[in-house]
């Protein structure tokens, strides 16, 4: 008889509203919004493809690194622990997972395929779904 895990699993990390974020980098542009709110992933990841799509692969990378990190510090602020969906679903964690899918492709562009695979492994643990709507 095969076992089952009776334990719950981690409970799902949601990031809070970002909404006022969004709506001032859609009239401003991604730059005025990472100036203006920092933390805002969804400004990062939109600096890293714009890099990326203009060919700088370096800028790309360190945009997207920057996004993904300051994505680390919310999310653990929201509760995470370094495992356990993040879901693609609940909007206001779409600037991380963005984040975390460019920093992917950014690395393999730099031949850091290690880091790429990481990543992108990282960002199909998080919620598959994110992963399917990125690649």
């Amino acid at each position: 008889m095969p076992t089952r895990n009776l334990l719950p699993g981690p409970e799902e990390t949601k990031l809070p509203d970002d909404s006022e974020q969004l709506a001032f980098m859609t009239e401003n542009g991604p730059a005025e919004a990472a100036r203006r709110y920092p933390r805002f992933c969804g400004a990062w990841a939109k600096l890293a493809g714009a890099a990326r799509e203009d060919g700088d692969d370096l800028a790309a990378y360190a945009y997207a690194r920057t996004g993904y990190h300051r994505g680390l510090d919310q999310l653990r602020a929201a509760g995470w622990r370094g495992h356990g969906p993040v879901p693609w679903a609940h909007k206001p964690n779409r600037g991380f997972l963005k984040s975390l899918y460019q920093l992917s492709v950014a690395a393999d562009s730099i031949g850091e395929a290690d880091e790429a695979a990481r990543c992108a492994q990282f960002l199909r643990d998080c919620d598959p779904a994110a992963a399917d709507a990125l690649s």
